[in-house]
């Protein structure tokens, strides 16, 4: 039976054509897109253990964030080499396989929780926080913290030496 393009959308919204590879939200953008948007978000959240995004992006991160969770906790080179190229950051997969494996060693999934944080003024998108389950609340802006410590201690040894 030949299905016209209009009709065949239509015929998937009364459930009448199977979801075969609809798995993922597709978030307007191409593949290689949303794999780099997802990729950065999945380092990002593992980096700082929470951070603000908009609600659908946030629901997606978490298949992402648990599943990197999972491949830390098995902890095998061959699940390191797969969270090294999917995250391309070396210092977020080492606390990966070092710190949050060991942390999440005795839970069986559900790493992540997802927050409703009311609307985005310019748009009115819903807003929601992402963290991670038992989270360290000083890893949120450690590299920031760290950074301007070290200018403090350059600029109090210049002012030393003068």
């Amino acid at each position: 039976m030949f299905y016209p393009a209009c009709a065949s959308s239509q015929l998937y919204m009364k459930g009448k054509v199977m979801r075969h590879g609809m798995k993922h939200r597709k978030f307007s953008m191409t593949k290689s897109q949303r794999r780099a948007l997802f990729a950065n978000l999945t380092g990002a959240l593992l980096s700082h253990e929470q951070i603000k995004i908009t609600l659908p992006r946030a629901k997606e991160l978490r298949t992402f964030a648990d599943s990197m969770i999972t491949l830390a906790k098995k902890g095998d080179l061959s699940s390191r080499r797969r969270a090294v190229s999917f995250l391309r950051d070396q210092e977020v997969v080492s606390k990966l396989f070092s710190i949050l494996a060991e942390r999440y060693k005795d839970r069986n999934g559900g790493y992540t929780r997802v927050l409703k944080a009311g609307i985005r003024y310019g748009d009115a998108a819903d807003m929601a926080i992402i963290e991670l389950v038992d989270r360290d609340t000083s890893a949120k802006g450690a590299k920031d913290i760290a950074r301007v410590a070290l200018e403090k201690a350059a600029e109090a040894e210049a002012e030393k030496s003068e």
